[in-house]
């Protein structure tokens, strides 16, 4: 077993200081790398309750522990868990592989299909040996978890249904560790929490938003800092210790300063820290203010990490070799007796009744097995008594015990041990320490009590052992546990498995054990006398309970317990003068069968009539024959009430059968022979008369034997249906048993599918959330996408492509080629996305629609995350401003180029409008006439032309309106300076798209100047 590990905490935080007892050897150890794991197991509807959990831890620390995560996974499913709880938790976030080692502040998800244990800090992965249905993953991890870690596991039981996860957290608790579940009210599926609940095991029952919160607190307080001896003051925490014995023991009735002291240290400690208390003194004080907390540590104190066949090694010797002894010695219908001493909740005294009950059977002989289980834990005795275990026991019992020997509840998570090895045990509530033992006994199972008591109290039961066994009888102690001084009471048998039988010859005073487990109330020295070999004890009887014994042993009347049928329940005196038993196989002994000749019919008759009656029924002088000779009887037959609750068909009844005295037939006799002289004639014409009765009661008592015969054989009748019945009962309970593993494995399977639905639940959300993103990402940017498969058949479009291929809805899944574009000169697209496909090679083509809009059609492959090409995307991007904007770009270009020409041209180059007004000057004009061209876009063509010309020149822009082609001609221009000058003009018409003139352009060369 690994040492206790205490993980060290900043100064800051509150810690406890764990007290020592005096004597306790405190061994070094290395605390530096230690921190706690904690199992945190879940079934259907875990997910939420793991995102609730993991959302509950603070973001400003660090938790400082590790987090296993246990869930039924189905074994045929790639689990999301990971993914899942990685959004929920800063922490990093492992799937767990094979000897991956624990680090803190991480958290590790199991695997599907595999079980997971825990062993020297690494987690390590096995193959499910249970089929499935059946498997218990999270009780296989706690316990390996509490094996390993003792007081460092934690145990953390979520929503799930079934009760997997209750034998791990029993094995957490008794290794010291510590247990939170979840509250049920607040899970998807309660049967988990509940079964934790139902053992009182939970420290905690919390949401899962408030675990984290404890659980840090738990942390903080249980491994925040290594204890140091100087800083302990060692008086005061003794006394501290002392007190809390008394008051346990006030409370609780039982003793416990005699435990080991690192028992009770680890306990308390464990108590203080679940409820943060940091002194052993403060807790003292606590527990006497709360007695809920008395009886809290009393059960932490009494955890029995048990289960059926522990060991199955040391059970199997016993079958194999112990056992066969046990019977070996005994007659048939011999008696076996058994002590299980500290047996909790009853598995290990099942086990062993088990194997004797097997044993029985393979003998073919009927034997009376007496089980006596003890302990001093009510709670447990409570559970043993009513033999009903969760179904995760199916781990440590065989399929064809578990078969013949238990039967399934109705709610399928449990499983009930069958009446037939219930009735061989007998529980009790029992302190081996102060209480009496069994005696006579064959066997007693003493497993993992004596390491947790001190060697006083070990030196103690061992000769106690040694008076309850018979000669010869065995002693079964734990793998950790022996019988120290006293080997020359009980020489070994098998060391490994700790078998020791009993040595006959060894002289021991059996007062000396005895005398020490009196209850402490019974002085012992007022129990014997000096020189006295003789115990009494001085007992004051009541005066009513003298009085009625001396009566019994005076009028000692032969009487019998009866029910209503006639089973006799209880004799008392000297019933066999009047009582024998019927030849054949004995049954149950019915008076009515057993009554002599003469007391039969009228036993028979009184009985019936005091069944019917209720009432006192009495027979007197009835000559019974007894031995040859025959006797007068009273017979008295008085109803007897079982209870103040009795219901008629409980009713007992006592039949009484008193011996008439001779003294009074002497009596009887001459009263008789006085009568006769007055009644002679009477009596002898009677005498006829009475044969004649007695010959019809002959007749009756005749009938009614032939009755009674038929109804016995009427009874056999019965009874042969009856077992016919059973016949087909056990049959339909097989079948039933059938259903019932049928039961379990869809119900295995189902959580297994419920954890699925809801990962997968979870996965359709973000894919829908994603969906929504990506069709309004496309809707957004106006793109048309039209996704087709291999075969080109439409999978998915944007509303955008509609308005460019005619689609609706219900071309999905059509061929591509069936559908009628809107595009202008292009009637190739299945041609260019089946060679898109085949090369793999994206394509671009621009496209025009009737509309005059343009796009660029973008033919890709569509690939998967596996890069897998399942089809093609095809893309219709918006380039009609594009292709404007170029074709504009491409206008402007052009008139660049000619502005370029007029600009450099040595000609003086002008536009007008039809009315003369000046419309463009370019730099040549400006040298020719010195006007600049802001000057001159202001003026009219008139204001430069002279006088005389102005007829001449409004005929020549009547013809230019009218679209003529004028030839060039010589004319005069007047220029800035008022200088005219002659110059020679060629004149164009400029026309509109419609063919209209708007205006006039001119081209002039000067020829000279003219001086005015």
């Amino acid at each position: 077993m690994p040492s206790k590990r205490i993980t060290k905490k900043p100064a800051t935080e509150p810690a406890i200081v764990p007290f020592i007892l005096p004597g306790t050897i405190i061994p070094e150890k290395n605390y530096s790398d230690a921190f706690p794991i904690v199992g945190i197991g879940a079934s259907a509807g875990g997910l939420a309750a793991f995102e609730a959990f993991f959302s509950g831890l603070p973001s400003d620390i660090e938790p400082g522990m590790a987090f296993v995560l246990v869930q039924h996974l189905a074994p045929d499913h790639k689990s999301l868990l990971t993914e899942l709880i990685r959004r929920c938790t800063r922490m990093q976030v492992f799937e767990v592989e094979d000897g991956m080692v624990v680090q803190r502040n991480c958290v590790y998800i199991i695997p599907p299909n595999h079980d997971m244990a825990f062993l020297n800090g690494t987690l390590h992965l096995l193959e499910p040996s249970a089929p499935r249905g059946q498997r218990l993953p999270i009780d296989f991890f706690f316990r390996s978890l509490a094996q390993d870690q003792c007081e460092c596991a934690i145990g953390i039981v979520l929503s799930g249904t079934g009760s997997d996860g209750t034998l791990g957290v029993r094995a957490i608790k008794g290794e010291g560790g510590m247990v939170i579940v979840q509250v049920p009210e607040t899970s998807d599926f309660d049967g988990m929490p509940r079964s934790v609940i139902a053992t009182g095991l939970a420290d905690y029952v919390l949401p899962p938003a408030e675990m984290a919160a404890q659980l840090i607190a738990y942390a903080a307080h249980a491994y925040g800092k290594l204890p140091r001896s100087a800083a302990v003051d060692m008086t005061k925490s003794e006394s501290a210790l002392k007190k809390i014995f008394i008051l346990l023991r006030s409370q609780t009735g039982h003793d416990f300063s005699n435990y080991k002291p690192s028992t009770i240290n680890r306990r308390i400690d464990r108590r203080m820290a679940v409820h943060q208390i940091a002194e052993i003194g403060s807790y003292m004080k606590y527990l006497q203010q709360t007695p809920s907390e008395a009886e809290a540590l009393f059960r932490d104190l009494l955890i029995g990490v048990t289960n059926f066949f522990r060991d199955p090694e040391v059970f199997e010797l016993l079958e194999k070799d112990i056992i066969p002894k046990l019977f070996a010695s005994k007659p048939a219908g011999g008696v076996v007796r058994v002590w299980s001493t500290g047996c909790s909740t009853g598995e290990e005294a099942y086990s062993i009744a088990i194997l004797l009950q097997e044993r029985m059977e393979t003998l073919k002989q009927n034997y009376t097995v007496q089980v006596f289980a003890t302990d001093i834990d009510s709670r447990a005795i409570a559970i043993a008594r009513a033999g009903l275990y969760p179904a995760s026991i199916a781990a440590d019992i065989t399929p064809e015990r578990l078969a013949r020997f238990f039967s399934t509840e109705p709610d399928g998570c449990t499983f009930r041990i069958h009446k037939s090895i219930r009735d061989m045990l007998v529980f009790s509530e029992q302190d081996v320490i102060k209480d009496p033992p069994f005696s006579k006994l064959d066997l007693i199972s003493c497993r993992n009590l004596l390491i947790y008591l001190g060697m006083q109290l070990q030196k103690r039961l061992i000769p106690l052992f040694h008076y309850a066994l018979k000669p010869d009888g065995i002693l079964l102690l734990g793998t950790s546990e022996g019988v120290g001084d006293f080997t020359g009471l009980f020489p070994v048998l098998d060391r490994k498995s700790k078998l020791f039988q009993r040595k006959e010859n060894y002289q021991v005073r059996p007062s000396m054990s005895l005398g020490r487990t009196l209850p402490r109330s019974l002085p012992l020295d007022h129990t014997t006398t000096a020189g006295s070999k003789k115990m009494t004890f001085p007992v004051k009887l009541q005066l009513r309970e003298l009085t009625e014994q001396a009566l019994l042993q005076q009028l000692a009347a032969s009487s019998a317990l009866v029910n209503w049928h006639g089973d006799i329940l209880y004799l008392h005196g000297r019933t066999g003068m009047y009582l024998e038993l019927t030849p054949g196989e004995v049954g149950i002994s019915n008076i009515l069968k057993m009554a002599r000749e003469g007391l039969r019919r009228d036993l028979t008759m009184a009985l019936h009539k005091a069944v019917g009656s209720k009432g006192v029924v009495r027979c007197s002088g009835l000559r019974v024959q007894t031995n040859g000779h025959f006797t007068l009887v009273n017979l008295t037959v008085s109803p007897v009430l079982a209870g103040p609750l009795a219901t008629p068909e409980s009713y007992l009844y006592l039949v009484i059968l008193e011996e008439v005295s001779t003294i009074a037939t002497e009596i009887l006799q001459p009263t008789a022979l006085l009568a006769e002289p007055k009644e002679i004639n009477v009596e002898l014409d009677a005498e006829s008369r009475i044969a004649i009765l007695k010959q019809e009661l002959r007749a009756k008592d005749e009938y009614l034997q032939s009755t009674h015969e038929e109804l016995e054989s009427s009874n056999e009748e019965l009874k042969s249906s009856n077992e016919e019945m059973q016949s087909v009962n056990e049959e339909l309970q097989s079948t039933n048993e059938e259903l019932e593993t049928s039961k379990e494995e869809l119900q295995s399977v189902n959580e297994e599918l419920a954890t699925v639905n809801n990962e997968l639940q979870t996965k359709v959300i973000d894919l829908s959330r994603a969906n929504n993103d990506m069709n309004n990402l496309l809707a957004g940017t106006g793109i048309g996408t039209v996704f087709v498969d291999y075969q080109l058949r439409i999978l998915r479009f944007t509303p955008a492509a509609s308005t460019i291929i005619n689609l609706i809805p219900s071309d999905v899944g059509r061929p591509v080629a069936h559908i009628v574009s809107n595009l202008l000169d292009y009637d190739s697209l299945v041609v260019d996305t089946q060679e898109v496909l085949n090369t793999l090679i994206f394509k671009e083509v621009a496209v025009q629609t009737v509309e005059g809009l343009w796009y660029t059609m973008r033919i890709q492959p569509y690939r998967t995350l596996d890069n897998v090409i399942e089809g093609a995307v095809i893309s219709f991007i918006d380039i009609t401003e594009t292709v404007r904007t170029r074709n504009d770009l491409h206008k402007a270009n052009k008139l660049m180029r000619l502005a370029v020409v007029v600009r450099d041209a040595h000609d003086a180059i002008t536009m007008q409008n039809l009315q003369g007004s000046i419309l463009a000057w370019n730099p040549g004009a400006v040298r020719i006439y010195g006007w600049s061209e802001s000057e001159a876009l202001a003026m009219n063509v008139r204001d430069r032309i002279p006088l005389e010309e102005r007829e001449e020149a409004l005929v020549r822009l009547q013809q230019l309106s009218q679209a003529e082609i004028l030839e060039p001609y010589s004319t005069q221009r007047i220029t800035k300076q008022g200088s005219v000058i002659k110059v020679s003009i060629t004149s164009t018409a400029l026309l509109n798209e419609v063919g209209e003139v708007y205006a006039i352009a001119t081209t002039e060369r000067a020829i000279r100047e003219i001086t005015q």
